[in-house]
């Protein structure tokens, strides 16, 4: 907003006239938006190639705005180049967007060969105007944008917390609701987890810091998830499933319902609101305060004679909460620096020394390098084939397009671009296209209301202009519907402010956007297309390989194994379920007709998002090895490990090939594959325990995905 508010005033003191202000907004957008990259030189580089891409862009527009069938073919051609040039990076995806937008703006203000010379300095302007901004007036430093991740990831962890409190003091009739909260809090956390681990590189000062951060952010993550957990165990009788936390839906634990009116629930509800504060609260404030008297009574839960009497359940709960404000202390020194320790309790003092034996640590493992995957060459390369398919819908949507307006056909080659635009399948590419179609046809409405309302007044319509574009890129995150909600309401304003609006008009761009929607799914469907079905087994079968090398590593370090960079491999994990949850957004979008196809779809998420838990927190606990004091490598573990593996594997071969009969092995508990006598080693300790049973879990859940893939479970040998 703010390169475009510059440009408006800058093209305002050279007396400019309203067509040329409008380009000049348009021109900023795009110059600010486009460019992706996360360092400044790059940033810069591209920007100043950006420049004569959108003046050629402009300059064969208004040459070939009299040749009608060599202006047609040049712009399907630029399409074509601009979705190919993704294939390049951010570079390339940047300059070939900027080339189609510029193109695009040129067809809206009507530039002629005459007009150039105008159109040059706005479009100077515009991109000057975008330049200043970004590394002047609100420069984009990494450090920065890290820095306000860090203070999002904090608010997040806080609402969480948030969310269990209320998890804990809801009534019994009201704790579906509170889960979908709980649920949506730790979805936001992780989320923005995933973000700061994509800054981490460019943001810290060396690769030490980085890994430091990384490990303190995931261990946040995991004890919050955990307190979750132990929460809804704690309120019912029998151990709470994980997928509860996962799956929308899922039946809610039955038993002892809380909250219980006695001297453990309310220390809980205290506790669990220190332990929000001592989120919250600067680093400054945690000397010679109430706060660290806080903070020493939440990590003295780690040690068992500090418990309060209460059951079983409910003192995990308090062991949970001492995690938590273990890995916040933690998390609090990474990114604040070393703190005062002068109030430290003994407990205090012990998780310091923990702390700082882990920090030592970071470094000092390597990984072997993993094989790279074979990239797809030719039309099965992605950008090609979505360069082939976005080039061949456009086509049609120009012809149907001059059928519908001889003047206004772009709308609906615009509309068949944006569909194509960060989708992978023809489901997808429906979804997209049906919101996009509901956003315009609701935003025609706010856009003749909004032409009436403003009527002559330049400046006001500017205003609401810049209010649109705001909400427009502040909802694209959150929903398609919404964002092209406040395009086409933009839309409106800037007909008005061009003195072509009409209520006709704003009619006419519903169809156009009917039909770009129509020609990109059937560009999607007819041209090489990708079905969801396809698309959605290819990243199941990517997220069950990553499942299977957090894990392997993972139990691998735990039994005495080489030390490997699990943290990285959990964040490849975290990334493929992510692809995989977008491209079911089809299968489980609310209007579908295939309801037990939505249902699995569903389930299987839930449950690889349960099993991304374990592994993610076999991953965290693997890492504080061998630095940790009440941590030890345990040698059996290798063997209780080694069937989930086997079926992790199995599920994901039988994705890849249709002809293989591996089974599922099922059998003993992971616990009973601990012979205690071996070794002559104790049955296990806590924190194996815990280990196991995290195994244990994801066992289960990995099995459970066995009847929805239908794949063959092996009964147990007698």
């Amino acid at each position: 907003m703010s390169s475009i508010a510059l440009t408006l005033a800058v093209l305002a003191l050279l007396r400019e006239d309203v067509p040329h202000l409008v380009a000049g907004s348009i021109a900023a957008m795009v110059a600010t938006f486009a460019i992706r990259e996360n360092e400044r030189v790059p940033q810069a580089v591209t920007l100043a190639l950006g420049l004569p891409v959108a003046l050629a862009a402009v300059s064969l527009s208004a040459l070939l705005n009299s040749h009608r069938v060599a202006g047609d073919l040049f712009f399907v051609a630029l399409i074509f180049s601009a979705v190919y040039g993704r294939r390049f990076g951010d570079r390339g995806t940047a300059l070939g967007l900027i080339g189609f937008q510029v193109y695009f703006l040129s067809l809206f203000v009507g530039t002629t060969v005459q007009g150039l010379p105008g159109l040059y300095l706005t479009l100077v302007v515009a991109f000057g105007c975008a330049a200043v901004v970004r590394f002047a007036l609100v420069p984009e430093l990494p450090a920065k944008i890290l820095d306000r991740l860090r203070a999002a990831f904090r608010a997040r962890l806080a609402q969480l917390i948030s969310a269990q409190l209320a998890l804990l003091d809801a009534e019994p009739e009201d704790l579906p609701k509170v889960l979908d909260e709980v649920r949506r809090r730790t979805a936001a956390l992780h989320e923005t987890a995933m973000m700061i681990q994509a800054r981490l590189d460019e943001g810290t000062s060396d690769e030490s810091m980085a890994r430091l951060v990384q490990r303190r952010i995931a261990d946040a993550e995991i004890t919050a998830e955990r307190l979750g957990l132990l929460l809804l165990t704690a309120r019912s009788a029998e151990r709470a499933d994980t997928i509860t936390l996962h799956l929308p839906g899922a039946p809610v634990p039955s038993g002892r319902p809380l909250p219980m009116r006695d001297e453990a629930t309310a220390t809980l509800h205290r506790d669990l609101a220190a332990l929000r504060l001592l989120v919250l609260r600067p680093v400054a404030q945690d000397t010679g305060t109430a706060l660290s008297h806080m903070r020493n009574r939440l990590l003295g839960y780690r040690e068992e004679d500090n418990l309060p009497p209460a059951p079983a359940a409910v003192q995990d709960v308090f062991r949970g909460i001492g995690e938590a404000a273990r890995a916040v202390l933690g998390l609090r020194t990474a990114l604040d620096g070393p703190q005062d320790e002068s109030d430290d309790t003994p407990a205090t003092a012990r998780s310091r020394e923990e702390l700082d034996a882990e920090d030592a640590s970071i470094g000092g493992s390597e990984e072997a390098a993993r094989a790279e995957e074979e990239e797809p060459t030719g039309l099965q390369r992605p950008t090609t084939r979505a360069a082939v398919q976005v080039a061949v819908g456009s086509a049609l949507a120009i012809v149907g397009g001059e059928f519908l307006s001889t003047q206004r056909w772009y709308w609906a080659v615009l509309t068949c671009w944006i569909v194509f635009i960060n989708t992978a399948s023809t489901g997808e590419i429906l979804v997209k296209g049906s919101r996009r179609l509901v956003g315009t046809v609701l935003g025609v409405v706010a856009g003749i209301g909004l032409a009436g309302l403003v009527g002559h007044h330049t400046w006001t319509a500017f205003a609401l202009v810049l209010l649109c574009i705001f909400a427009m890129f502040y909802t694209a995150p959150l929903t398609h519907t919404l964002m092209s909600f406040f395009v086409t309401a933009m839309l409106g304003l800037l007909y008005t402010l061009l003195h072509t609006y009409s209520a006709s008009v704003l009619l006419l761009r519903i169809e156009e956007t009917a039909l770009g929607v129509v020609c990109g799914i059937v560009a999607a469907a007819v041209v090489l297309p990708i079905h969801t079905h396809r698309r959605t087994n290819e990243l199941l079968a990517t997220t069950l390989t990553r499942l299977a090398d957090v894990t392997e590593g993972a139990v691998g370090q735990l039994s005495g194994g080489h030390a490997v960079d699990l943290l990285d491999r959990a964040r490849e994990l975290d990334q493929a379920l992510a692809d995989l949850r977008a491209s079911t957004q089809p299968l489980v979008h609310p209007i579908t007709p295939l309801r037990a196809r939505r249902d699995t779809a569903r389930y299987i998420v839930a449950m690889l998002e349960t099993c991304a838990y374990h592994a993610r927190s076999l991953a965290a606990t693997a890492e504080l090895l061998p630095h940790h004091p009440s941590i030890s490598a345990d040698p059996r573990l290798r063997g209780a490990g080694r069937r989930i593996v086997h079926n992790i594997e199995t599920l994901a071969t039988h994705l890849t090939d249709e002809e293989t009969t591996a089974a599922v092995e099922t059998g003993p508990s992971i616990a009973s594959m601990l012979h205690p006598g071996t070794l002559r080693a104790p049955r296990y300790g806590r924190v194996t325990d815990r280990v196991l049973r995290h195994l244990q879990r994801l066992d289960e859940a990995v099995a459970g995905l066995a009847r929805p893939l239908h794949v063959p479970v092996e009964a147990p040998r007698a």
